[in-house]
């Protein structure tokens, strides 16, 4: 099945700002993580989702995605030639000189283990300021019992005896143009070079068991929405004495109750009444830090913005604190005793607002014979 268009999975056009794009993907993660999301299919969706963000958010790689879309540019002629396969040119070199075009690996030579990825929720204030904690994830390590040689404990691994240990049978082929050597892996040992002839009861001849291990981690201050950490060395054991692998942790991160976070920067709404923003008032505001006291200055308008410096985010790498910006929303009285609406009513006259159209030179009045063409 062919790839959709990364623009197409994040709902953006293809001038979308970096912004933008980031803002479509953190709706789209939060509508199909599989934490929220238990509809079949929303775990592909988010996959999907996270593929398109990593290239369109990256300049090179999205550079590199306009120019050449899904194709590897470096594939082949035409993007689909693959020339590294059967039919390829290496294939028939082989063929002809019995694999002299292609490098040996030693079976036997020490490789890295493969990366594991563990998804972590975090609550919105989890994520500001960091935090430890104990993870446990289940992943394959060396077996105590033969101590990672998948033998039998008093026995051993021989060297196979069908490829003499290099983990390459040569098959030999006649045809019309002579006798081929091809070369191809060992299906008596797999490629290792080796035979286990008693294998070990506990790991079946692997070497390695499945366990479940706890971790300590240590969560940096300021992570995001789909932000990865890096922990070195904790993914599967390395192979032949290789090095393991690394441990990514996915963040996902529940919404707050009113606060809004915009990168490093923090968003709420304030509410005034109509008396506070029309004469001023000084109100405490909560922030992340604590309760803080900003003045609203007389005839504040709802809309209006107000901006606590250094009371946001502190940043991932380091490079200081977002602010919080304050947006203000006068609230509409909705029951009002009859000596209150009497009060509004008197500004209303004395303002020149009378809301009756008892006023005829009133800014109503004047609309209305606009309309009627006076």
């Amino acid at each position: 099945m062919s790839k959709r268009d990364y623009y197409e999975v994040l709902g953006v056009s293809k001038g979308a700002s970096k912004e933008e794009i980031k803002k479509a993907y953190r709706k789209l993660s939060k509508k199909y993580h599989p934490d929220i999301n238990k509809e079949s299919g929303a775990d592909e969706q988010f996959k999907e989702v996270k593929e398109a963000y990593e290239v369109l958010s990256d300049d090179q790689k999205r550079s590199h995605y306009d120019q050449f879309g899904h194709t590897d540019p470096n594939q082949g002629f035409g993007g689909g030639s693959d020339f590294n396969g059967f039919g390829g040119f290496e294939d028939i070199f082989n063929s002809f000189f019995g694999g002299g075009g292609q490098r040996r690996r030693d079976p036997n030579a020490p490789r890295q283990g493969a990366d594991l990825q563990y998804t972590m929720t975090l609550g919105f204030d989890e994520a500001v300021f960091g935090k430890e904690t104990d993870i446990e994830i289940p992943k394959e390590e060396q077996c105590d019992t033969c101590d990672g040689s998948g033998a039998k404990p008093g026995t051993k691994a021989e060297t196979c005896k069908h490829c003499h240990g290099s983990g390459q049978l040569n098959i030999e082929q006649n045809t019309p143009f002579g006798r081929i050597v091809n070369r191809r892996v060992c299906h008596y040992c797999n490629g290792t070079g080796k035979e286990i002839k008693h294998k070990c009861s506990t790991c079946s001849g692997t070497g390695t068991v499945k366990k479940r291990r706890k971790i300590h981690v240590k969560i940096p201050a300021g992570v995001d929405d789909g932000q990865q950490l890096r922990v070195s060395g904790q993914g599967e054991p390395g192979i032949n004495g290789g090095p393991s692998g690394d441990l990514y942790i996915v963040f996902h991160i529940r919404e707050h109750e009113f606060f809004e976070r915009d990168g490093d920067d923090i968003y709420c709404e304030m509410p005034l009444t109509f008396v506070q923003a029309a004469l001023g008032d000084e109100v405490e505001v909560p922030t992340l830090h604590g309760r803080v006291k900003l003045k609203i200055p007389a005839g504040t308008q709802t809309g209006t913005k107000f901006r606590l410096k250094g009371k946001g985010v502190p940043n991932v790498r380091g490079y200081g604190i977002g602010d919080q910006h304050i947006i203000i929303r006068i609230v509409t009285p909705t029951k009002l005793t009859e000596k209150q609406k009497q009060l509004l009513r008197d500004y209303a006259e004395v303002s020149g607002q009378v809301p009756h159209g008892e006023q005829e030179d009133g800014f109503f009045s004047k609309v209305k014979r606009a309309f009627k063409g006076e």
